[in-house]
């Protein structure tokens, strides 16, 4: 976050930071999400799980090909091992969904993870492959009913909506980082015992993966005891309905035949499985084809590797990425064109003539994958109603389950049919690899499904797409002009600031419009509707975003269009924060009503002044120090859009701290903005 400490010294550029700044807001998200104590508890119980899901591939496959006498059958151990997994998701994510949003979460999650450990538990003792398919296939039905429960239940521990995007990079690094690490280490661990001990005779391999599942159930177990003594807030409810009786809410069937329909009926969740589907079929593609592939580029099982390599460091780039581009790209905009963007990428990689190639483009895959993988989840969490969300997390589990079989197991028989074939290329024969067309075919398929999705869930349709993609890639909005906002805890500090700063920059030879003043505006229409009739304090909000709505409709827009500077005071930031901190609205509600009001328009530039008040009531100061929280916590989840300024002293010399601040940021602008009308 870029300070200004006096008029003279201190002066940080925001421009300047660049990746320090970005890392700063980044730790500063994920570690206020995890302040929060019962997020922070359900992380660790991910992490217990997700350790328990990598290990059991491992211990389960050395299980199986120690039971199995017949070499063919100890080739096939972990695609079994696999398949029976993925065949409950299948069959019964939807149920899961719906008993996330019938029933308590918590006890979900606590049964599951109980009758996991039990299963795993006895294929250690039974020692029967038969069961262990059986056993591991119960197991894979028991997280089909876990994850919906446990995604559907993140948004209510949070505090405040924007937390859910952290919320799911900690989720997916925790799921595909740490405890992927930790599951195969944890192997590697249990298989050295024998050698740390000096253990022989008998079948070590054997005892090896005996003990590995045993492991499994106990972490389970333990993930059991902690849901059930640590995690009361499981079992919260955002919605009022959940108050209602058993006998009030509808049948399980009906529960389903609602949420098929809600997804069908919805555009938003209709565009999000769409979009799904085209993503998760365009993965299967490529993960059935990739051995092929890398051959193809007369590459060996090195080649391989250095692809998965490449797709594992896109997804990282993508999630890592995803926030940025979303400050700047609408979620319900973003997600459909990042899965476009796999598609055209994917059609590059089905192209490649050379390894370089195919790594440079399959990362970019898994970049545009990561975003739209975590955009979903976003959307989800923060767009879907809570009675709904676990429905909508097991319909999207279900879909990548089929469509991933689906894609996994054609793409090879298509690849089977084709088979490689000689064409001409100017007189010179060549041989197409049949990979190549039928990665042609994945690509088409996303960048269909990713279009149709995207005009669903598109709520901004004037706006080109094009552009706005290229102005969030720039980091900038798509107009010609400058908005810059001066925010605060005191209606005297911005006022005074704003008119200095817009006379400051005038001085400069920029074209400044200096906004309207939407409090007077506000008080001037409260006057004129009596107010009487709004003490409440929805009714205020509504003054307030529909003075705003005005201003920007009126002034901000049309000068931002011809190119000018436009300098308002207390545009979003301390409203949003006055009435977070006096009111009972949710935070939610507030946020959707300034982004209608404003059309999503946010500054480019945010001054805040920050003032400490000592002096006053308690009531007052209590108030003012939330106020303050609130719109800190806003400048250092975003540094890159927020200037610091410290606005105790004479307004002279602040003012001078504010344009010493302002004035470096706008010099590589001034050459681009006409000459200044004064």
């Amino acid at each position: 976050m870029t300070e200004i400490q006096d008029a003279d010294t201190g002066v940080t550029e925001a421009g300047q930071a660049g990746q320090a700044q970005s890392s700063v807001s980044t730790v500063h998200r994920l570690r206020s999400v995890l302040a929060i104590r019962p997020f922070r508890r359900l992380w660790l119980v991910t992490y217990l799980c997700s350790v328990g899901d990598w290990l059991s591939l491992l211990a389960l496959t050395g299980l199986v090909s120690e039971m199995m006498n017949s070499y063919q059958w100890q080739s096939f151990a972990l695609s079994l091992v696999v398949l029976t997994q993925l065949l409950p998701g299948i069959l019964f994510a939807p149920v899961g969904g719906v008993l996330a949003d019938r029933f308590d979460r918590r006890k979900v999650m606590v049964i599951c993870d109980i009758l996991r450990g039990s299963l795993f538990i006895s294929i250690a003792l039974i020692g029967s492959p038969i069961w262990l398919f059986v056993a591991n296939f119960l197991v894979g039905c028991c997280a089909m009913l876990w994850i919906p429960a446990k995604e559907s239940a993140v948004p209510n521990l949070l505090r405040r909506p924007d937390q859910v995007e952290s919320a799911n990079q900690l989720g997916l690094v925790m799921t595909y980082g740490i405890s992927t690490i930790s599951g195969f280490g944890l192997y590697s661990l249990i298989a050295g015992i024998p050698g740390y001990l000096n253990l022989q005779g008998g079948n070590l391999e054997f005892r090896i993966a005996t003990i590995a599942v045993m492991i499994n159930g106990l972490l389970y177990f333990t993930s059991a005891i902690l849901v059930a003594t640590r995690l009361p807030e499981l079992s919260g409810r955002v919605s009022s309905t959940r108050k209602k009786d058993d006998a009030d809410k509808p049948g399980f069937v009906a529960m389903f035949r609602d949420g098929l329909r809600f997804a069908a009926a919805t555009p938003l969740v209709r565009g999000l499985v769409i979009g799904m589907i085209g993503a998760f079929a365009a993965a299967g593609v490529v993960i059935a084809t990739a051995k092929l592939y890398s051959q193809s580029l007369l590459g060996g099982a090195s080649t391989f590797g250095l692809l998965f390599v490449a797709v594992f460091v896109g997804l990282a780039i993508g999630m890592a990425t995803a926030p940025r581009l979303a400050q700047r790209l609408a979620y319900n905009r973003l997600f459909g064109v990042t899965i476009v963007g796999a598609g055209i990428t994917l059609v590059v990689v089905a192209l490649a003539p050379h390894l370089w190639i195919a790594l440079l483009t399959v990362a970019m895959v898994g970049a545009c994958a990561g975003v739209a993988f975590l955009t979903g989840l976003t959307i989800v969490g923060s767009q879907v109603e809570d009675e709904m969300r676990g429905r909508t997390v097991a319909l999207i589990q279900s879909l990548l389950k089929v469509v991933l079989f689906g894609a996994s197991a054609g793409a090879p028989l298509l690849v089977a049919l084709l088979q490689k074939r000689q064409v001409s290329v100017f007189g010179h024969p060549m041989e197409v690899d049949a990979t190549r067309p039928v990665m042609l075919g994945g690509a088409v398929i996303a960048i269909v499904l990713g279009l149709v999705a995207y005009r669903q869930m598109d709520d901004r349709r004037e706006e080109p797409v094009l552009s706005s993609l290229f102005a969030a890639i720039r980091g900038r909005r798509n107009t010609k002009g400058l908005l810059i906002a001066v925010e605060g805890d005191t209606r005297e500090d911005t006022s005074v600031q704003a008119r200095r700063l817009a006379a400051a920059l005038r001085a400069e030879g920029l074209d400044v419009l200096l906004a309207a003043d939407p409090e007077h505006d506000e008080r001037r229409l409260r006057t004129m509707l009596s107010s009487a009739e709004l003490a409440g304090v929805r009714a205020q909000a509504l003054v307030a975003a529909a003075v705003r709505a005005d201003v920007v409709e009126r002034q901000v827009r049309p000068a931002l269009d011809e190119g000018s500077v436009v300098v308002m005071e207390r545009y979003v930031d301390s409203p949003l924060a006055h009435f977070t901190a006096t009111s009972t609205l949710e935070h939610q509600e507030l946020e959707g009503l300034v982004d209608w009001a404003t059309g999503r328009l946010r500054p480019d530039l945010t001054i805040l002044l920050d003032r400490p008040v000592t002096d006053g009531k308690s009531i007052a100061l209590e108030h003012h120090w939330r106020v303050q929280r609130l719109l800190s916590e806003m400048a250092a989840a975003d540094p890159d859009r927020y200037v610091v300024v410290e606005a105790d002293g004479d307004p002279d010399v602040v003012a001078e701290r504010v344009r010493s601040a302002v004035v470096p940021l706008l010099a590589t602008r001034k050459r681009a903005v006409p000459e200044a009308a004064v």
